[in-house]
């Protein structure tokens, strides 16, 4: 996901394999209830500290200066702007953390410290689902009295329109994964709900508290993707598209009282949420404030002054910011967190002359990882990627395909490349950049210096992140027309293994007309073959061992150049409350926990 976890556990992942036997798919439907393993940056339960503000990483397996007292305001900050704060149209880590406050979710990760917050729990339904004994039908109730913001009930209805809208209409709600789509039987005909009114019939709701999902394949994996916010309730009379996100309809214990598109948004108590609906959820702030397109230098400076409670995007604060913290008197304030994501550099076959092979190649051989991670921040900000899967994912295998002393890279194999492809001179292209993150957009400079010691000419163009994927990088006929060769890119896994990793960034199928991940427009038959044929296997260590083995398809193919390991430099300020962070969310800190002493 630009979104959700990271945890390596090799037990885990043969649970949800076996659906052979009754006895197994009853672990399947319960086991996601227990801790997920200890994440990269370390484990520990559910420790909390009241008083003071922690010490140096205590946010990593803690709740640092826990407080019960319900008020305050919870003010946040963004550099651009959400993908959109649509629970049915973001992909964003942080929309996916921070929308829960106003969506509730059919299961949601627990809202704990340290390894506790990878676990799922029932949110709107009464229990994690039920799955048949072969997993291809899943099963939930909802819990009773739930009620929309406007007082009107909350029925299974919604949730299927909610997954309807956001995975059959790329027309109108362009972001965001499409499992659902792949998996729903009939997926792969169905219109959406603003051309087709019928619905999707593999979507059942036999009654107001009940809902079905009918599979075209054994998904063991299912209560992960009931997550996401997609099954966030949405009343069908109150939809209009693209533009449902300027009035939002809430289930949470939180409502939108403002939003102004590009600028702000105000979240305040929501008076038809019952919390004996709700057993996870404490609402202790009286309001919530985001402010977007903020400078990002001056969210790190508000965090320090104690002017503002987070930095709502939580991937750290930048460069510039980090002499200031890390041997002064602020370094206690801070949480070195690994993300469980992989920074890289996508490479797309259809802008020559990467639809050569070996011109892919010579940027692999060409690039200095190590001066990109210097520009990024160096290592508060993670460690050289060699590999698309980081190691916190469960099927991580260590390679390096394109090794170099010091992985600073290697010209003369860089040029080899160059005569291979029929550019013995090099040639010029265009690099693509998130506008609002300079330490991404540092990353790039260094990627540039170093390919044009071997003759490739870079040319850097910066977008905004919250139109990134929408509008430029992740918009195919875009890509095509303005050259667009390649992509800065950052990726964290929609569930911890390697499907729930790769599949949305290399899969043919995830390729969309926008709002795509697969910036590399990968839709190589063998590696798709793979894929599938991995997420059926019920063998739990062949099917482990597929993740590595794809992920070196990959790495031959060239068309990803792995950066880093990402890792968050996190502030707490002084009057930040009940601050952990969350594993499940990219790293950042849990925005259903966070509060405010002000």
């Amino acid at each position: 996901m630009r979104s959700i976890l990271a945890a390596s556990d090799p037990s885990i992942e043969g649970v949800f394999l076996n659906v052979k036997t009754r006895r197994v798919i009853a672990a399947v439907a319960s086991v996601t209830v227990l801790s997920l393993g200890a994440a990269a940056c370390g484990g520990g339960g559910g420790k909390s500290s009241s008083g003071g503000n922690g010490s140096k990483d205590a946010a990593l397996d803690s709740i640092v200066n826990a407080s019960s007292k319900k008020g305050g305001t919870v003010n946040l900050e963004d550099s651009d702007v959400p993908d959109s704060l649509d629970p049915g149209n973001t992909y964003y880590g942080f929309v996916q953390n921070f929308s829960r406050l106003y969506a509730r979710t059919l299961v949601t990760f627990k809202p704990a410290a340290g390894k506790d917050g990878l676990t799922v729990v029932p949110d709107l339904a009464e229990s994690l689902g039920t799955p048949s004994k072969d997993a291809k039908t899943w099963t939930y109730h909802l819990r009773s009295g739930l009620k929309f913001d406007d007082g009107t009930p909350i029925t299974s209805k919604d949730v299927k329109y909610a997954i309807e809208r956001s995975n059959f209409a790329p027309e109108a709600l362009s972001n965001g994964p499409t499992y659902f789509k792949a998996y729903l039987q009939g997926g792969d005909k169905y219109k959406g709900p603003y051309k087709d009114k019928k619905g999707l019939d593999s979507i059942a709701t036999p009654d107001d508290r009940t809902i079905v999902f009918h599979l075209n394949q054994p998904f063991a994996d299912f209560d992960y993707l009931a997550t996401f916010s997609q099954t966030a309730p949405v009343p069908q009379a109150k939809d209009d598209g693209a533009k449902y996100v300027q009035h939002i309809v809430s289930s949470g214990p939180y409502k939108f009282s403002s939003y102004e598109e590009g600028a702000s948004a105000t979240l305040v108590r929501n008076p038809n949420w019952d919390p004996k609906t709700d057993p996870i959820r404490k609402a202790l702030p009286d309001k919530i404030n985001v402010k977007f397109k903020v400078n990002p230098v001056s969210i790190d400076n508000d965090l320090l002054a104690d002017k503002i409670t987070a930095d709502i995007a939580g991937a750290g604060v930048q460069p510039q910011t980090q002499p200031k913290i890390l041997n002064g008197k602020y370094a206690k304030q801070t949480d070195n967190s690994y993300a469980g994501a992989t920074g890289y550099m996508a490479l797309n076959l259809h802008v020559a002359p990467f639809d050569n092979v070996h011109c892919r190649k010579a940027v692999q051989w060409a690039t200095d990882k190590q001066s990109v991670i210097d520009a990024m921040g160096g290592s508060p900000k993670g460690d050289v990627a060699t590999t698309l899967l980081p190691p916190s994912v469960n099927g991580y295998t260590k390679f390096d395909e394109y090794p170099t002393a010091g992985h600073k890279g290697d010209v003369a194999k860089a040029k080899a490349e160059l005569k291979l492809c029929g550019k013995p001179n090099g040639f010029s292209t265009t690099l693509t950049a998130r506008s609002d993150r300079p330490a991404e957009i540092a990353g790039a400079t260094a990627i540039q210096n170093s390919l044009k010691a071997a003759g490739i000419n870079v040319d850097i163009k910066q977008f905004p992140s919250g139109k990134y994927f929408s509008n430029f990088a992740g918009v195919p006929s875009y890509v095509h027309q303005h050259k667009l060769g390649m992509m800065m890119m950052a990726w964290g896994a929609d569930w911890p293994t390697g499907y729930g990793f790769l599949d949305q960034i290399i899969d043919g199928s995830a390729i969309k007309p926008s709002g795509g991940n697969n910036l590399m427009e990968l839709n190589d038959p063998k590696i798709n073959a793979a894929l599938k044929a991995a997420i059926g296997n019920t063998d739990s260590a062949a099917r482990t061992k597929a993740w590595g083995d794809i992920d070196k398809m990959v790495a031959d193919n060239a068309s990803v150049v792995p950066l880093i390991y990402r890792k968050n430099l996190l502030i707490r300020p002084t009057s930040a409350t009940n601050v952990t962070v969350t594993q499940a969310y990219l790293g950042m800190y849990d925005y259903l926990l966070l509060s405010s002493s002000k």
